[in-house]
């Protein structure tokens, strides 16, 4: 499982990004462990995982990051 850092939050709007070894990473608050989003803060240790994400057409929005942990 990869680790990275929390780079940056938007709190207020409910996701956030992680600075790992593959680049910057997408998150929404609904992949955090125990629900503790509200917890979290820029530059915490995290480990996550790593899924592609369709949109409605099926097109890849891209990587973003599940299973989000805080180490």
């Amino acid at each position: 499982m990869p680790q990275g850092t929390i780079k940056k939050l938007a709190s207020d709007r409910g996701f956030g990004f992680i600075s790992g070894a593959g680049g910057d990473v997408f998150f929404h608050h609904s992949v955090v462990a125990d629900n503790k989003f509200d917890e979290l803060k820029e530059g915490q240790p995290v480990t996550y995982e790593v899924a592609t994400d369709p949109d409605d057409r099926g097109r890849d929005k891209g990587p973003r990051a599940v299973s989000v942990t805080p180490v």
